[in-house]
């Protein structure tokens, strides 16, 4: 029966893709180096080991939202579930990398948006925990199916930098701001109401009447 172990080579930023893409590149190694297996139906679920890495005080000042101020960080530091993907493996027998595609949001109501956003430099502590079914060739020519062991796993550093590639891509000088459809709609009515041609234009003359009636 195959035993596969991977490993996360690398990450590059998807620049075709119709949402937000990252491509990790997974080397897929069986142990029994003559086995044929004909495919592999893949999954991984991607966790952030956020206590693996440090924080300088100005990641700590942006991530306040996310675990709140760094005296708690004792408890408050855990790893997070980032997503979920798959994919399918083609046949190959002893070595093979497929690439594993995730896709990615700028939603600043999703933690994983908040932790990326929120760190100034390095790199990214992630854990691939893989799972999955793989179709193989016992030697006798009739197909066999055997599952993944929930054991397997890779980590991965994932630069900062290739997320923000990733981001700066698709949504170029921008960001996302989710709002529920009431707070939409008062927004929406302000802008009418007072001509304004842009919702950047609006959000700006909301803070500057808001800074000056604190300055008052």
């Amino acid at each position: 029966m195959p035993d596969l172990s991977f490993s996360v080579e690398s990450a590059v930023a998807a620049r075709h893709a119709m949402t937000p893409l990252l491509s990790f590149a997974v080397s897929i190694k069986n142990s029994i180096a003559s086995e044929a297996i004909y495919s592999v139906a893949l999954r991984a679920q991607i966790q952030i080991e956020v206590a693996r890495r440090n924080y300088s005080p100005d990641d700590q000042e942006h991530l306040r939202d996310l675990f709140g101020t760094p005296e708690r960080w004792g408890t408050t530091l855990r790893s997070m579930l980032w997503t979920n993907a798959g994919t399918t493996v083609g046949p190959f027998t002893g070595l093979t990398s497929v690439e594993l595609q995730v896709p990615c949001t700028f939603d600043f109501n999703v933690a994983s948006t908040k932790y990326f956003q929120g760190l100034g430099s390095g790199d990214i502590p992630l854990l691939f925990l893989f799972s999955g079914t793989v179709f193989y060739d016992r030697g006798d020519g009739i197909p066999q199916v055997a599952p993944i062991s929930w054991s397997k796993e890779a980590r991965f550093w994932l630069p900062l930098s290739t997320w923000r590639e990733m981001m700066d891509i698709y949504y170029p000088n921008m960001a996302w701001l989710c709002l529920r459809r009431d707070i939409f709609e008062r927004l929406y009515q302000y802008k009418v109401r007072h001509g304004i041609p842009t919702w950047e234009a609006a959000i700006e003359q909301i803070l500057a009447a808001r800074e000056e009636n604190v300055a008052a």
